[in-house]
């Protein structure tokens, strides 16, 4: 099953970088132009210079974001600005944050997970990836032979035997690393440099498979980056950064992402809810001032039966899938089970396929759609016309996720959204340090 390992992290030195949250980050993959700029400005060694580095007409081969996020690594290591830890270790990241009103505490184990193949049954991913991200991190690797941002995976330990030993452990000290991001969330690190604690957590979690939640492109290139240095003869570079978080963690939420479609040719809704009527029983649910009573039932009802809402022409709807067999016979014969009974899937393959045109090359190019968290923003991008329908989806559940991955399938576009976010710069892997 999963092999993890403790490992000596790097820290920023906070003798010297007073301000914590003003050098840390989200993850790469959702930081745009203006917020890298602004991460850029905040503070000279934040980490956004070695985690995603600027682009500048005159690069080279020899000059370029990854050569200079190695640089910037060296510097701050010498100059102490980074400190490895004196031995390797495991650490408890706790989040605390507010979701719909209500606070939760998210707690995982940041280690090193040994990377192998997904064929080997131990670690299974859920998304397909793309070549061109996992070409750049890997750039990234071969240059500073670090991870600076964690996987998240996912494992499941019902009796919570490693979540205790690590709270348990969190209260006797207070924490080693403490900040408030810019959204107000809270993250917490203890470093958990007990032996004994090691030994208990890394045996416990010998026998468990590892569902990775998100960072499948890093995950894919340290995979590569390993081969490629043990084809080196180079040994110690097996392992990548990974957040592993309890199945069983009262702080773990995954949010829906919900769909706008627009510029559909000839669109005319009297013809739309009359194809919708084929597979599903459409009930009006009044304007907008009804959205959260809508969010509220379909979350009830999705507990039974497939339910989606849908915003048009300043009208609410209902949508219930009215017979499953009949449905599951548009979508793909070679998926499993699992994957025919996921709410994206069938809103995806029936909806957005099937009705609208919108096929799987037209959503992944995201040519007539878009996506987003918040219902309230699927209202406004419809009513300023900038889309002509919103469509409304519950969350995927974790076991969803786990069903799908145990099938060795692979989730549709924009299935899950984990919230929070890993925060990037709290530890780094800097695999060079044994």
């Amino acid at each position: 099953m999963a092999t993890i390992v403790p490992f000596r992290g790097l820290r920023y030195n906070q003798e010297k970088v007073k301000k914590l949250s003003s050098v840390v980050t989200p993850p790469y993959d959702i930081i745009d132009e203006a917020a890298q700029a602004r991460y850029y400005a905040e503070d000279p060694v934040n980490i956004i210079r070695l985690e995603l580095g600027l682009i500048f007409p005159q690069d080279t081969a020899c000059n370029n974001r990854y050569t200079r996020a190695a640089q910037y690594l060296h510097k701050w290591m010498e100059d102490q600005t980074l400190i490895a830890e004196d031995s390797p270790v495991l650490y408890l990241y706790q989040q605390e944050f507010t979701i719909k009103g209500k606070r939760l505490i998210r707690n995982g184990l940041l280690c090193g997970l040994k990377v192998e193949p997904y064929e080997n049954g131990n670690i299974l991913p859920h998304e397909e990836t793309l070549s061109k991200p996992k070409a750049d991190r890997l750039h990234l690797m071969r240059s500073t032979h670090a991870n600076f941002s964690s996987i998240f995976g996912l494992y499941s330990d019902p009796k919570k035997v490693i979540d205790n030993s690590l709270i348990k452990y969190s209260q006797e000290k207070p924490a080693d690393i403490s900040i408030e991001d810019e959204a107000g969330e809270f993250h917490r690190i203890w470093v958990v440099n007990d032996q004994k604690i090691i030994d208990k957590i890394v045996k416990t979690m010998a026998d468990k498979k590892i569902f990775i939640a998100d960072g499948h492109h890093r995950y894919e290139t340290a995979l590569g980056y390993a081969e490629e240095m043990k084809e080196q003869g180079l040994t110690g570079y097996d392992y990548v950064m990974a957040t592993l978080v309890n199945l069983f963690d009262e702080g773990l939420v995954v949010l829906p992402t919900h769909r706008v479609a627009g510029k559909l040719k000839d669109f005319k809704m009297s013809s739309f809810l009359q194809q919708l009527e084929n597979l599903f029983r459409i009930e009006k649910r009044g304007d907008k001032d009804n959205l959260p009573a809508l969010i509220e039932e379909m979350a009830s009802k999705g507990e039974k039966e497939h339910v989606f809402g849908l915003y048009a022409s300043q009208e609410l709807y209902l949508l219930t899938l009215k017979d499953f067999p009949q449905a599951a016979a548009y979508l793909p014969a070679e998926k499993s089970d699992a994957w025919k009974n996921l709410d994206v899937a069938l809103l995806d393959n029936l909806i957005l396929d099937q009705i609208l045109g919108i096929g799987e090359q037209e959503r992944r190019n995201q040519e007539n759609l878009a996506y987003s968290r918040s219902e309230e923003w699927v209202v406004e991008q419809v009513d300023n016309k900038s889309y002509q329908i919103g469509l409304l989806i519950n969350p995927t559940r974790v076991q969803e996720i786990v069903d799908v991955a145990s099938a060795r399938d692979k989730m549709p576009q924009k299935s899950t959204y984990f919230y929070p976010k890993l925060i990037t710069g709290l530890v780094i892997n800097n695999l060079d340090i044994k």
